[in-house]
């Protein structure tokens, strides 16, 4: 599908991009100038940056560490501090009379930018997209753009954030009459099998001097058997001067986008003036109705649709959150092997091919704006819940720029048919975090800090005041979506307005209060926005119909919200750090899947069947020990039955009827060989795991990852490695160090063990193995250039990879 749109925008590349482009957008990610630290005078042209380090973007200066004790537990122990970044480009008089933008898809934080000296503008949220206009300050021949970052106070959030330009920037040239940024909205207000309804409203700026007679027209690129007339309309518009042109036209047998078979259009405006093409855009659109009801949940396409989803983070491990495109298709794919079909983007705004791969892999999405509000939240420093909290966060500029960077998000992603809700704040009611309430003296609360009302804290009232206005900005720009929040302290919460403020409701972790507030407050729309792994949790969800859906507490390990130093990230995830998953994965697979599937695993016979909330499941995928010793196989399946076996010999039978929480387990005997569980259905089996003991290392095995989301030259190579016996099994228990070198045209990028614990430089070329197991990510430097990486450890055979 992917490769299908990029062959439809090549056939478009004469009209929008030839000798005089009509619309010319291109990264400009390459050969950037870095400094840590302050560099006074850098924003002017003649400044001398010769010995300044040559990067590529995106990057993130913090990963470069070292993490230390001195910084932040929040943030992973990661560094903070300034830094400058500067890039001299040529702009030609070949493209007279246009303008030029420069979009940055994400700086993390305090940016500022000059183009040839001249000041351009402040943003402080590090999470938002924003787009300066280049054209009066530039010169025929070289000019250098200067950006300086403020990370100075490091412990400003609860999860890592990373620190630069850590995502795309973009140079973008248009002509003066031209649509605007995020200047389309499309809509699909009817939506049947055999007819829809598309609405297109197009923003159109003529910063000319003269009065344009302007045509806009709208068409979908299609396959053949589906047509679709263009929309046109014709207009005057007056010298620097703005106008919105509505477009609407109806679409026969539409192809309709849903979890399951992500159909995407390509939606086509054009602008012309006197038969001359000036303008043209490309986004991609699906077509789609989602429905949220008080009783019955969740409707996708009419279809009632349970939300299996999971929260993630920004980051990935030793890449921080300068994360190419390529990792992010092998996590979702992973994730979406196990039944996920919901992400909520937690707790910020994403990069902007993030929401384009959930279009075209099928995920609906939350969106979210904001962890705080007008007063900041605890920020751990000594471990979670350790030691005083700071207090840094993005509540300093909140009053100013809340209103702009919620618009922001709202304009950029809301054409994306993957997301069906827009949050405006995650856990802003936690008690006494900041707000409190008299209510908080009795009951059932969830607390962190503080018990019962705290007379020095903001009143709760405050969230029904703040959520009111929120909601209000979120709908003057897009009312085809509900607005919600995640809501933590929903019995302080229900005491104001800041519930019946928004379209629906997230519930965290308070499955417990579902039955009485349904009861309680009938027309609101309830859902899971977070919890843990208990199941529990899910069946509160699978059983009450008008429960939408769930977000797990999380996807995948991220860094910060860490314990204390040494442990620099947080380990609740179903994937590790390095995209690798955890046994607790296959338990979710086996009740959001139906394909006939199995899994085991082994661990010591506990002493408590439950460990908590934050509990995984123990099933490490390794049959080894001292013979004779006593030891539990759990199994995973969503198989009615399954039947153990050792050495061939059957160690008995096991029914999911009679299971306890889904976990079917046995306590047997240790002995060396071969351990394999087979899955029954209707008494035939339908699938089997096997386990076997491992002999001593041996090898080192080395995968390279292929998905057909991700080709074409210079992407970054994924490439799995394993320590194995002489058999090709991976040695759970081994803990080689690996070194990896590479040559030619390449580049190492990191190597990821996914260890919590493992503080060593991060981007050095050695590093253990986890479980038997790291990735290595290799990025190519020179289009279709040959390199080699090769894989070492002592005692072991080295690896060679060549790539072409």
């Amino acid at each position: 599908m992917r490769r299908n749109y990029f062959l439809f925008l090549l056939l478009w590349l004469p009209v929008l991009v030839h000798a005089h482009p009509i619309r010319y957008d291109r990264l400009i990610n390459y050969d950037w100038r870095f400094y840590k630290g302050d560099a006074p005078g850098a924003e002017k042209p003649a400044f001398n940056d010769a010995s300044w380090r040559t990067v590529n973007l995106p990057h993130d200066w913090s990963i470069e560490g070292p993490f230390s004790k001195e910084w932040a537990s929040g943030t992973g122990y990661s560094p903070g501090g300034i830094g400058w970044y500067r890039k001299t480009f040529d702009y030609g008089i070949e493209m007279p009379g246009k303008l030029v933008y420069i979009y940055f898809d994400g700086v993390y934080k305090n940016s500022e930018v000059w183009i040839n000296g001249h000041y351009l503008g402040k943003r402080p949220n590090g999470f938002t997209p924003f787009q300066y206009e280049l054209t009066q300050y530039l010169l025929p021949g070289k000019n250098t753009i200067a950006v300086k970052v403020d990370h100075t106070d490091f412990a400003d959030s609860r999860w890592y954030t990373g620190s630069g330009i850590y995502r795309d920037v973009h140079l973008i040239i248009t002509d003066p009459v031209h649509i605007d940024q995020w200047g389309v909205a499309f809509s699909t207000p009817v939506v049947t099998k055999t007819k829809a309804t598309a609405n297109v409203k197009v923003k159109v700026v003529n910063s000319s001097k003269i009065k344009k007679t302007i045509s806009v027209a709208c068409r979908f690129a299609t396959r053949s058997d589906v047509t679709v007339p263009d929309a046109q309309k014709t207009i005057t518009l007056a010298p620097n001067a703005t106008t919105v042109v509505d477009c609407s036209f109806t679409i026969a047998n539409p192809r309709l986008w849903s979890v399951d078979s992500p159909n995407i259009y390509n939606l086509i405006v054009e602008l012309r003036s006197a038969g001359k093409l000036l303008d043209a855009t490309i986004d991609i659109v699906g077509i789609r109705s989602i429905r949220f009801d008080a009783n019955n949940g969740f409707f996708l396409n009419g279809e009632p649709t349970k939300l299996q989803g999971v929260c993630i983070h920004d980051d990935a491990g030793v890449l921080g959150v300068a994360v190419p495109e390529e990792v992010w298709v092998r996590r979702l794919r992973t994730l979406k092997e196990a039944g996920c079909n919901a992400l909520r983007l937690s707790h910020n705004p994403h990069a902007d091919y993030l929401y384009r791969l959930c279009d075209l892999m099928g995920f609906v999405v939350m969106d979210e704006a904001f962890d705080e509000w007008e007063v900041g939240k605890n920020k751990w420093v000594q471990g979670w819940n350790k030691g005083t909290p700071g207090k840094d966060g993005y509540h300093t500029y909140f009053t100013e720029w809340a209103d702009r960077d919620l618009r922001d998000m709202v304009l950029r992603n809301r054409n994306h048919p993957s997301i069906i809700m827009w949050s405006i704040g995650n856990e802003i009611d936690y008690p006494n975090d900041p707000y409190t309430h008299e209510i908080l003296n009795t009951g059932n609360n969830p607390q962190i800090y503080g018990r019962g009302q705290l007379a020095d804290h903001p009143p709760a009232a405050r969230l029904g005041e703040i959520s009111q206005h929120l909601v209000k900005v979120v709908k003057q720009y897009d009312t085809t979506r509900p607005v919600t929040a995640a809501l933590a302290g929903v019995v302080m919460s229900n005491t104001t307005s800041y519930p019946t403020n928004l379209d629906i409701v997230g519930y965290n972790y308070q499955e417990y209060r579902y039955a009485a507030d349904h009861q309680q407050y009938p027309n609101r729309v309830i859902y899971d926005s977070e919890n843990g792994m208990r199941l529990s949790a899910w069946e509160a969800v699978e059983k009450n119909p008008y429960i939408a859906g769930q977000f797990l507490w999380t996807g995948i390990d991220y860094l910060g919200e860490a314990g204390a130093w040494p442990n620099r990230s947080n380990q609740a995830g179903l994937l590790d750090l390095g995209g690798f998953v955890k046994p607790e994965y296959y338990f979710r697979k086996s009740i959001w899947t139906k394909e006939p599937m199995i899994y085991m695993g082994t661990t010591p016979i506990p002493k408590s069947e439950d460990n908590g909330i934050w509990s995984h499941k123990q099933a490490a995928p390794v049959w080894s020990g001292t013979d004779g010793d006593s030891i539990r196989v759990n199994c995973f399946t969503n198989c009615s039955e399954a039947e153990l076996f050792l050495n061939g010999q059957s160690v008995g039978k096991r029914t999911m009827a009679d299971a306890h929480n889904r976990i079917l387990f046995w306590n047997t005997v240790y002995h060396p060989g071969e351990l394999v569980v087979k899955g029954y259905r209707e008494g035939k089996e339908v699938t089997h795991y096997i386990l076997n003991t491992t002999g001593k290392a041996t090898a080192i095995k080395a995968t390279v990852y292929k998905d057909p989301q991700i080709y074409g030259v210079q992407r970054l190579q994924q490439i799995e490695v394993a320590i194995t016996d002489e058999k090709g099994q991976q040695v759970y228990e081994a803990d080689n160090a690996v070194t990896v070198s590479v040559t030619g045209n390449a580049v190492l990028k990191g190597i990821e063990n996914s260890d919590a614990y493992d503080v060593s430089d991060y981007h050095a070329a050695t590093r253990k193995v986890k479980q038997g197991r790291l990735i290595v990510y290799v990025q190519p430097t020179l289009p279709g250039g040959a390199y080699e990486v090769k894989l070492e450890s002592p005692d072991l055979e080295p690896v060679k990879l060549s790539f072409k």
